[in-house]
């Protein structure tokens, strides 16, 4: 090839890169302009539609707000007493829609304590949006079940505050109902109980040689807790606490009998366990 040639040849191969490239910017440009136009003709995914609910924890007696600290109350047993405070866990609330799905209340939190010390802790704003629909109950573990419950989680106060002794099982108490009560035989002068549910223990022999532990949080089905999310809406929610059924059914609970402190007595804490299955009750704001 003589050099007249080759110089021809270099400029025509000069050349076709030049075009190629061309082609290959035109390309860039103009695909995404395709592929944009395609997505502005493309409908909008319709919005869920959904509603939000507030959890209302209220505490009663024989369907009266409680009055703390003052001796005004007989339980089933006969004991009169009296409550100074009460602290709890409720955990993985399940909404069942009437389609036959489960809602769980999970997106932010999925424990919330409550504290009557506290009356922020009262009030939960669930941050789940609620998919619009009809809901046939609402489900919820009291304490912090079993594959969660554990020690040193909550390094803050109040909830750390709540914590169960490492040689007592660990994790969190369900409950701590603290209060005072007339011992039989007793006028004036009370004595303090500590009406506390958490990890029961299994004994070889009282009360050093622990063999197992028994978790003691329940699941609690709101009796008549049915109700209907429409779009937009908000729903107020009372969960309330039935003080008096702590301690009348399906067992009489008697402080005389089982004294001031049972957090190792599993025969007790079952006790509370059973009873607790049925202190609860809704009602709807709106």
């Amino acid at each position: 090839m003589n050099p007249i040639n080759i110089l021809q040849f270099r400029e025509l191969s000069h050349i076709r890169i030049i075009r190629k490239l061309r082609t290959l910017s035109f390309l860039l440009v103009i695909i995404p302009i395709i592929f944009s136009a395609c997505k502005e003709n493309e409908p909008d995914p319709p919005e869920e539609k959904s509603g939000k609910i507030i959890l209302n924890f209220i505490h009663q007696i024989n369907g009266e707000s409680i009055q703390f600290d003052t001796l005004k109350y007989i339980n089933a047993a006969g004991n009169p007493y009296l409550v100074n405070e009460i602290q709890y866990f409720v955990s993985d609330i399940t909404l069942f829609n009437n389609n036959g799905t489960e809602i769980l209340i999970d997106d932010w939190k999925d424990i919330h304590y409550v504290d009557t010390d506290i009356p922020d802790s009262h009030r939960w704003e669930v941050f789940d949006k609620i998919p619009e629909g009809i809901y046939d109950s609402i489900n919820f573990t009291f304490g912090i079940p079993e594959g969660k419950n554990f020690s040193f989680m909550f390094v803050n106060p109040p909830e750390s505050f709540m914590f169960w002794p490492e040689f007592l099982g660990g994790g969190y108490h369900c409950l701590k109902l603290n209060g005072k009560w007339l011992e039989e035989g007793q006028q004036i002068q009370t004595t303090p109980f500590d009406f506390h549910l958490g990890r029961g223990q299994i004994y070889y022999s009282y009360p050093d040689s622990i063999t197992g532990f028994v978790p003691n949080e329940f699941n609690v089905s709101l009796p008549g807790s049915g109700f209907q999310v429409i779009s937009g809406q908000i729903i107020d929610i009372n969960i309330v606490m039935n003080i008096e059924n702590w301690f009348q059914y399906p067992h009489t609970y008697d402080h005389d009998i089982w004294g001031g402190y049972i957090m190792q007595n599993q025969e007790a804490m079952q006790l509370v366990n059973e009873n607790g299955q049925n202190v609860f009750s809704t009602e709807f704001i709106n």
